[in-house]
């Protein structure tokens, strides 16, 4: 609500001497992101070029991923040593299709990952299919507003209007 929203930047700005500032929403909209991480095994598909979507509703930031594999079940934001306790919490896998530049597809897992800032380094714990949970860092950072499909090759019909500069 406007009022809590007023109340936080409020909160913020007093807390601003002790803590350095969150960095400002983004507008409400869709975004291309870099998801950075710090292992080699885990990031986003080299299909999608290091990048994930960003998706601002409202002031909350969800960032969608799509990694190489199936093989990472669950995310949980956080230490590994907590995910165990709140398996409520655990970020449940979409199945997303990935096109390679060489034209061939594959099925991968996808995760929503809520995002509290842009460009801040926070804690994913990620439980792969053996059963067990390992500790990352990682970062959503250099958000861009996403590129409009391009429409495809083909024959289309438009509709020009124009006003009567007499009017």
């Amino acid at each position: 609500s406007a009022a809590s929203s007023e109340a936080a930047a409020s909160s913020a700005v007093s807390e601003a001497a002790s803590e350095p500032a969150a960095e400002a929403a983004l507008p409400d909209g869709v975004y291309t992101a870099d998801f950075d991480t710090d292992s080699s095994m885990f990031h986003a598909n080299e299909a999608n070029d290091g990048k994930g979507t960003l998706t601002v509703k409202d002031g909350q930031m969800t960032f969608h991923v799509s990694l190489v594999s199936k093989k990472i079940v669950n995310l949980y934001v956080g230490m590994a040593a907590d995910a165990e306790a709140h398996e409520g919490d655990w970020l449940q896998p979409t199945t997303d299709t990935v096109t390679y530049s060489d034209g061939t597809s594959d099925e991968v897992y996808g995760f929503d990952i809520p995002v509290k800032a842009l460009d801040e380094d926070f804690q994913l714990a990620i439980l792969g299919s053996k059963g067990k949970w390992y500790d990352h860092t990682v970062r959503v950072a250099n958000a861009q507003p996403a590129a409009a499909e391009a429409p495809a090759d083909g024959t289309y019909t438009c509709l020009l209007y124009t006003s009567d500069a007499a009017d």
